[in-house]
């Protein structure tokens, strides 16, 4: 099939630089009017600048596309609902959020501020929820909607000092379940990639080898297809890089069962740890009903055949 975003309105949120500029050259090559939105502080998140989002506009207006700056911060509730608002005002609508904007405080657990632990959540999972809510009443009025999140392999996955990055990330993977169930029969759809990229926030972890195969755009062909019209999965995480895409999913064990007439104790757990953990029959699950009701079916086969 052949992709292209005509006529539609994509929000991309720090965008002025790596995985969002990239994001946002993609989608308006291919004819989406864009906002470009971008705070221009440092990589913690401190200090302000317009030039940042206004290079990436010209660079857009350059090739013959169309764009607009925005230069709020997603970690406050008005200035998301700002940048989503630029977009109604200067276009008309908002069709596709790309929730990209990030910030990187790195620190031990034992060491880490709660004040620079919140500021992380504030940017990349609030930011997200500022942003998505203040599109979410446009997207469900239009009967269609195409968001994507940003989550991680850290928050997959863990890393070293990045306690609240990695809490972050995967509360983004959260917020995106729940969102494709209230977006499913909306139009909406909600997808998450866990990009590897060379960029300001992850240079510092790239070699002279790996980190010039890291290049951005190979981020946004998924991106790209995530937000297309004719793309109709919805709660997806792809973990992405150097031409390398696959799907990321959480899985449950089939599990052990017990006596139901009263608690096992620990010993009894112990004994069968390796059963509960056992993933060789894994499978994922829609939604947390679906993964209540299957291990309720295996206690009602179990008390049947008793």
């Amino acid at each position: 099939m052949s992709i292209n975003y005509n006529n539609r309105v994509a929000v991309i949120t720090g965008a002025g630089s790596g995985l969002g500029r990239s994001h946002a050259l993609f989608l308006a090559q291919r004819g989406a009017k864009v906002v470009v939105n971008d705070l221009g502080g440092s990589i913690q998140g401190v200090g302000e600048s317009h030039s940042a989002a206004d290079t990436v506009v010209k660079e857009i207006i350059d090739a013959g596309g169309i764009a607009v700056a925005n230069y709020n911060s997603v970690a406050d509730q008005a200035g998301a609902k700002a940048i989503i608002q630029t977009a109604l005002d200067t276009f008309g609508g908002v069709d596709i959020l790309v929730n990209n904007a990030g910030n990187n405080i790195e620190s031990s657990f034992r060491k880490m501020s709660m004040e620079d632990f919140r500021a992380v959540l504030d940017v990349h999972l609030m930011g997200a929820v500022h942003c998505t809510q203040a599109a979410w009443q446009t997207m469900i009025d239009q009967a269609y909607g195409r968001i994507i999140m940003t989550t991680s392999s850290v928050g997959l996955f863990g890393g070293q000092g990045l306690s609240n990055y990695a809490a972050a990330k995967m509360a983004l993977v959260g917020l995106m379940k729940s969102l494709v169930i209230e977006g499913k029969h909306r139009g909406i759809l909600v997808n998450a990639v866990a990009p590897m990229a060379m960029t300001r926030m992850s240079e510092g972890a790239m070699d002279d080898k790996t980190g010039p195969l890291m290049r951005p755009e190979f981020v946004s062909a998924i991106v790209g297809l995530l937000a297309a019209e004719a793309h109709q999965g919805s709660g997806d995480i792809i973990s992405t890089g150097a031409g390398y895409y696959a799907k990321v999913d959480i899985l449950e064990a089939s599990g052990a069962f017990f006596d139901t007439e009263k608690a096992p104790e620990p010993e009894a757990l112990a004994q069968r740890f390796d059963e509960i953990c056992d993933l060789s029959q894994a499978q994922p699950h829609a939604n947390a009903f679906s993964s209540v009701a299957n291990s309720m079916r295996g206690v009602l086969r179990r008390l049947r055949n008793k």
